[in-house]
């Protein structure tokens, strides 16, 4: 690698960092807050909003690497001409192809991080997420045992409790059941205690007061207790959450066994194709995204008002990338016989990056005054 290349190489990965840093910060922090707010809701410690948090980032930085690799090209692209750099360096020969090698060598770089994520980290990271919720989803504990909270488990249930004291006894507890249309269920007890019954949860109250209200004739029952029974399993309305998905299933089951994936998982073999192909498209994305920024802000002469047309032209042919990406995807998933339109976007992109080079590379005649061409 020649020095101009290390030089445009070292200035495109700093401003890429730059760029990936502030977009990642912006999209971890806004998924943070709604998992907080749902996490922390629910009854969950810190350690599990820190846990789920730290498992959405590979796929966060997978949403924003096409994003950064383009604004770290268009940027360093940008400060290069405003500087005259590349002017200098087509003035002793360099042409827009070898200028440009540079930043092929770039989306390389970003393409192998791409491949690393979407391959391996992001599986895994969405694999060991939706265990997470599946195992939170079934923890009854950790949705009824709140202090001081009126909680809603399941519709038509109210239930709250004072205290929990230190050998695990529920100070003050009220439970109203409104799920039925001609009966209302209020239990209040000074103290109860949950127990597991042969896999079901049970609430044994004590010293306590249940309160039935018929609707029909507006009659109220009530009923004084010792020590009563409610079983609470069906409170919950805990769904079967089907952990595989074609998400985070590895890439070498996908190639291996796509058919027994889509069954397992129960979408069509389509989908499983599409995400397999996805997958390897979205390293040669960071390549295209990279050379479309460079190219295009390479075409133009010098204006005193700056390349923002060249940019604005940029990024509506990344606009355009991602439509045919959106079009090409539903296609491939109704049939997966349709696969190679997955790569149709990165195909479209490098040809619009070959055409934009080679509308650079073509030598410009400057318009002469019509009395000196005659002479001439």
């Amino acid at each position: 690698m020649s020095r101009f290349d290390r030089y445009v190489m070292s200035q495109l990965m700093v401003l890429f960092g730059f760029f990936a840093l502030v977009l990642v910060s912006i999209y971890w922090i806004n998924q943070a807050v709604r998992l907080f707010d749902r996490l922390i809701g629910d009854g969950q410690s810190a350690f599990v909003f820190i846990e789920f948090t730290a498992l959405t980032l590979p796929n966060v930085i997978r949403l924003v690497l096409p994003v950064a690799v383009f604004a770290g090209s268009v940027y360093v692209t940008n400060r290069l001409s405003s500087d005259s750099e590349l002017v200098v360096m087509q003035a002793t020969g360099f042409s827009p192809w070898r200028l440009a090698r540079p930043v092929l060598y770039y989306g390389l770089i970003v393409g192998l991080m791409m491949t690393i994520l979407t391959h391996i980290l992001v599986p895994i990271s969405l694999g060991q997420m939706k265990l997470r919720e599946n195992e939170i989803s079934r923890n009854i504990t950790a949705k009824l045992l709140t202090e001081g909270t009126f909680l809603h488990p399941a519709d038509g249930i109210t239930f709250y409790i004072r205290d929990i004291t230190l050998d695990g006894a529920l100070e003050d507890v009220f439970l109203s059941d409104r799920r039925s249309d001609n009966r209302a269920m209020t239990y209040t007890a000074n103290r109860a205690y949950l127990i597991n019954d042969d896999g079901a949860t049970k609430l044994v109250m004590v010293d306590g007061m249940a309160q039935s209200y018929l609707r029909d004739g507006n009659r109220l029952f009530t009923t004084h207790f010792v020590d009563f029974t409610y079983d609470i399993s069906d409170l919950i309305g805990v769904s079967d959450v089907n952990v595989r998905q074609i998400r985070n299933s590895p890439t070498w089951e996908l190639i291996r066994e796509p058919a027994a994936i889509a069954a397992e998982t129960g979408e069509s073999i389509g989908r499983a194709i599409e995400e397999l192909h996805y997958r390897v498209n979205q390293a040669f994305l960071c390549v295209v995204a990279a050379l479309i920024g460079f190219s295009t802000l390479l075409v133009g002469s010098f204006s005193r008002f700056g390349v923002w047309r060249q940019i604005v032209a940029a990024l509506v042919l990344l606009v355009i990338i991602k439509l045919v990406e959106g079009l090409v995807t539903d296609a491939v998933r109704a049939n997966a016989d349709l696969w190679p339109l997955v790569y149709g976007p990165s195909v479209a992109g490098a040809m619009m990056s070959v055409t934009l080079l080679y509308w650079a590379a073509k030598p410009r005649r400057r318009r002469q005054p019509h009395g000196k061409a005659t002479a001439a």
